[in-house]
């Protein structure tokens, strides 16, 4: 009988000989299979929900590496555009997004957008049959926040636009997000129904908050989430990343209900072994770091791994896998961590 999945039982709270290791953007640019494979589709979208190419995108970087889980290939906006927002992916600059529809529109499309990301559940699918019992496989949505920043500013942005809404139009934004979550929610349940073992929320955008703006728009929201997945009998773990949160990750991860709580670069030692009282916690490896390589980049991970080992940890970035990575350096890392055992 196959060996539970490493990061699962990380994320059940036990401590483990090392840390299940996986990266954020491990599959994609990086890779020279990846830019071969992106190259037969005509456009980013298309790509994402085509369950052949996508989840040999997802498969590649677990040929290539000894890493313990998977992520589905996917894009955080493929939600607003299955709730009807026209979403697009412009070469060299990235998303753009159209007008944003009516939350009237937008509350109508709520119950079918996970039907029509359908895809994305097959891709799951294909992959856990592809994919050794011992790796987990995890599924992931953009937070509520994140993804209404998107659609509120139309393409990547320094979401001033959309943080100034949450003072001048506060019902807007938080009627969005409200529809963000409900939304979000579904499609999760569905990508577990699928196979995924464990779910991410990237909240990437949790910066610049206020403490009781962070409340409305990232705890609440997540811990209904939470909630939801539950409410349909789904056990699966979720691991949130409230990117930026600085003090307030201490705050999220004891309200929103998650299992795991992903760390940013700036994420001090003693802050992550407070959490792990309470939650596994993940990263917090510098991808800048990653690319450079070297010296440097061996003692951080050792620094990393002693901080924070026997875990609950699980090894990662404080954000994903730059394009122009080395390879070389991302098997270092890999090779290093699966190494370890605490001592």
């Amino acid at each position: 009988m196959a060996a539970r999945p490493l990061l699962l039982r990380a994320l059940s709270g036990e401590t483990t000989d090392r840390p299940p290791i996986w990266l954020m953007r491990q599959a994609g640019r990086s890779l020279p299979e990846y830019r071969a494979l992106r190259a037969r589709a005509d456009d980013f979208i298309s790509f994402c929900l085509d369950p052949e190419m996508a989840a040999e995108a997802t498969l590649q970087p677990m040929r290539r590496f000894a890493l313990d889980a998977a992520i589905v290939f996917a894009d955080i906006l493929l939600l607003p555009r299955a709730l009807g927002q026209e979403v697009w992916f412009e070469t060299g600059e990235g998303p753009r997004l159209g007008p944003l529809p009516s939350i009237a529109a937008l509350e109508r499309e709520a119950a079918a957008a996970s039907a029509r990301l359908s895809p994305v559940g097959e891709t799951l699918g294909r992959v856990r049959g592809a994919l050794e019992p011992e790796r987990a496989l995890i599924g992931f949505a953009g937070g509520p926040w994140t993804v209404a920043t998107y659609m509120l500013e139309g393409r990547g942005s320094d979401r001033s636009l959309a943080r100034s809404l949450v003072f001048s139009d506060p019902a807007k934004v938080e009627a969005l997000v409200a529809v963000l979550t409900e939304a979000t929610a579904r499609y999760l349940v569905m990508q577990a129904r699928s196979g995924a073992q464990a779910l991410q929320i990237f909240e990437s955008w949790a910066e610049l908050l206020p403490e009781d703006v962070f409340e409305r728009l990232v705890i609440q929201p997540h811990a209904e989430i939470v909630r939801r997945l539950r409410q349909e009998g789904i056990a699966a773990p979720v691991i949130g990343f409230p990117r930026g949160a600085g003090a307030l990750v201490e705050r999220y991860g004891a309200e929103s209900g998650v299992q795991g709580v992903g760390l940013d670069v700036q994420a001090p030692a003693a802050l992550g072994r407070r959490l792990q009282g309470a939650v596994a916690i993940q990263g917090a490896l510098d991808p800048l770091l990653l690319r450079a390589g070297g010296e440097a980049l061996g003692r951080r991970v050792e620094a990393l791994l002693r901080q924070w080992s026997p875990g609950p940890y699980i090894f990662n970035l404080g954000h994903g896998v730059l394009p122009d990575t080395p390879l070389a350096h991302i098997a270092a890392v890999v090779d290093q961590v699966t190494a370890w055992r605490s001592r």
